[in-house]
Parts: C-alpha cells; structure tokens; sequence
C-alpha cells in the first residue's frame, strides 16, 4: 500500500531532439550511441529516431550501443565510426559521443541533463530530465497524510515539468534556422497542451532506420 514506482520518461523532448537534428543533417546519416538496449533508453531513441524523420523523411539513423552504462571511450570509439559513416550529427545517449563529435566540428545532443558546457560551439540540445515535480508531490502527499501507492510516471513527463528539452543553443557554430526553431517550439506546445503524443516504442532501434 506505499510502494509507488517512478522512472525518467524523457521521451517527448528526445523527439523534440530528433526534431532539430533532423533539420540540420546535411548528409541525411545521424549517429546515436547508447548504452544498453534495455526499455528505458530504447525508447528514448525510437522518439529521436521518430523526430528526426518527422522533419526528413531521407534521414538515416544509424544506431550503435556499447553495452556499458559508463565507457567514455568505447562511446567516443563508436561514434567515430558513425561519422566515418556519413553521420554528420550525433545523438549522445551516453558521455564520450559529444568529444568525438566537437573534435570533427559537428552537432551533437546530450542526455539526461543540458550538456552544453561539454562543447559550447556544437551541442545543439537534448532531452534533460527533472525529478523535482516527483519529488515535490510525494512530499505534499505524505505531509497531507494522503499518501497512496501509484506509478508516479506522469510526473516525468513535459506536461509536469518532470522532462524539458535543454535550452536550444542558437549560438551553435552555423546556428539554427528559424523556421526549424519555429517548428520544433510549435510541436513543443502541441506536447504539453495534449495535441501531440509522442509513442513509447520500447523495442530495440534498428542499426539503421533506413533499412526498416
């Protein structure tokens, strides 16, 4: 009776994510790199995957886990053999993707939280997760005395505030063209007022969506 469940649901601004990476390939080849195909980060990059072809229909998502939670180097390793294979922006699910990325002067998305720091001139955004809405409510609950069990999960979702996407950095080397900052704000709206669902599609992603 006061077991409740909670988890990150970051799905909606990874779409969002997907969205603008989309919309800034030149090559039409995107690279994500995630840890390990489980549930939890599967559908974070189907959502990507899914943002991105929203706005390219030719996109080419190309997807490589290194079955590790934590190996900078085996992230940074793989996502160098996705750009020696066209991709020109890259989905940093894990940390290691962003250097490969700035070290070849290309775009690139973090994770969880706003990654921009990591490389000011080329990460463009990304889906931030916020625990603070979960938080806040099982306190208020248990002060009220009206705690109960429940699946906390639409407290980390954007329309509570518990899943953002970072601040677009416009000051990206190039920037970002207006009309995809228009779209990408647009669809944002249509998320928190309910217009839009983003699927949860929790099955492993292709190693390339081209070839789905």
């Amino acid at each position: 009776p006061n077991f409740s469940v909670f988890d990150n649901w970051i799905h909606e601004p990874a779409y969002l994510s997907g969205m603008l990476a989309g919309g800034l390939t030149k090559s039409n080849v995107i690279g994500v790199v995630g840890g390990l195909p489980v549930p939890e980060v599967n559908r974070i990059v189907n959502a990507f995957i899914a943002g991105a072809a929203s706005v390219n229909p030719d996109v080419d998502v190309k997807t490589t886990f290194i079955n590790s939670w934590f190996d900078p180097a085996a992230a940074k390793e793989a996502a160098l053999a996705q750009i020696d294979a066209g991709a020109d922006v890259l989905f940093a699910e894990r940390f290691g993707v962003i250097e490969a990325a700035a070290e070849n002067g290309l775009y690139a998305f973090g994770n969880m939280s706003d990654q921009t720091e990591l490389a000011p001139e080329y990460v463009v955004s990304g889906p931030v997760w916020n625990m603070n809405p979960t938080v806040e409510y099982i306190i208020n609950q248990v002060g009220g005395g009206t705690y109960t069990a429940q699946d906390l999960k639409d407290f980390s979702m954007v329309a509570k505030g518990g899943a953002t996407l970072a601040d677009i950095n416009t000051a990206v080397e190039g920037g970002i063209p207006d009309d995809l900052l228009e779209q990408v704000q647009a669809k944002q709206q249509e998320i928190v007022s309910g217009l839009f669902r983003v699927d949860i599609d929790e099955a492993q992603p292709p190693t390339s969506s081209a070839a789905e």
